[in-house]
Order: C-alpha cells, then sequence, then structure tokens
C-alpha cells in the first residue's frame, strides 16, 4: 500500500512539474477569464500567435499566463509546442497515453473524412466564431425549453443490465 501511494505521488509530482513547463501559442484571439465559464470575469486578453505559458488544465479550459496576466481560455485558442525530448514528459505521456506530438489519444464518430482530410485540417477563426454565437446561458435555455413545453425530470443513476 505504501509503495502504491509513493508511486502516485511521483507520478502526480512528475505531472504537474510538466504542465507547469509546457508553452503554446495562441491560434487566436480570445479573452482571459476569471474562471472556466465563457461568462466568467474577462481579466485579459490574448491575441493571435501570442506565446503563452500553460499553468494547467480543467475539463476543455487551460489556465495559461501571457503578458503578465493570468486566466482561462477555451482549450481549442492555444496550440501547445512539443516539450521537447524531456524524458518525464515521455514517460508520463506513455503512461497516460498521450503520447505523440499532438498529445491525442483516439477519434472516434467522424463520418465522411479521410486520414488525409484530418491531418490536413486548418483552423478556421470565422467558423469557430459562428458556433460560438450559438451558445445561451441557462435561464435562456430554461425559458426556451418552457416555452417549448418541456420540463425537467430526475432519473435514477443507470448502474448495467442484469443480464
Amino acid at each position: 500500500m505504501m509503495k502504491k501511494s509513493l508511486v502516485w505521488l511521483l507520478t502526480a509530482l512528475a505531472c504537474s512539474q510538466v504542465v507547469a513547463a509546457e508553452t503554446g501559442v495562441a491560434l487566436k484571439g480570445d479573452q482571459l477569464r476569471a474562471d472556466t465559464f465563457s461568462d466568467a470575469k474577462v481579466v485579459g486578453s490574448v491575441n493571435k500567435n501570442d506565446a503563452v505559458d500553460i499553468l494547467t488544465k480543467k475539463g476543455a479550459w487551460l489556465q495559461i499566463k501571457v503578458a503578465g496576466k493570468t486566466g482561462w481560455v477555451r482549450l481549442l485558442t492555444v496550440k501547445r509546442n512539443s516539450t521537447g525530448g524531456s524524458n518525464v514528459a515521455g514517460v508520463v505521456g506513455v503512461a497516460t497515453g498521450r503520447s505523440g506530438t499532438g498529445k491525442v489519444v483516439s477519434t472516434t464518430g467522424i463520418r465522411g473524412l479521410s486520414a488525409e482530410d484530418l491531418k490536413t485540417a486548418q483552423f478556421n477563426e470565422a467558423e469557430t466564431k459562428k458556433l460560438e454565437s450559438y451558445t445561451v446561458n441557462a435561464d435562456e435555455a430554461k425559458q426556451f425549453a418552457s416555452s417549448g413545453g418541456l420540463s425537467s425530470r430526475s432519473y435514477p443513476y443507470f448502474t448495467g443490465s442484469t443480464q
């Protein structure tokens, strides 16, 4: 038990050091948020092609430091730089299944796109902004659901089949 705890502690320490030392480049201009919500207070901004320090990841958000300001941006705002051959990063990458330059575990559910299409894909800022324009806050969503006669229901957690 003590050995497992020590291994876990060393792994956590190595992961935190790898993430803390990670850098990236902003793929697009975005606002730095105080928290991991699209309606959180704006504390600064990042411009396209700005070099950033990646401090931590939480869900689909990255906490970054740029031009002396620290804040949260969406994960797809930043392209991570390669770690430059760090042995710790390589070990952690293999252990987590995220080895390689893209840190991608797998891609599923893409129909009609070939491997070549995926390799040559480019970031499209206009389409991303269009997609983001469809977001609504919780109150707007509740009002929309109510106007359609929808109501919330609670269901018990699914524990598996009885077969």
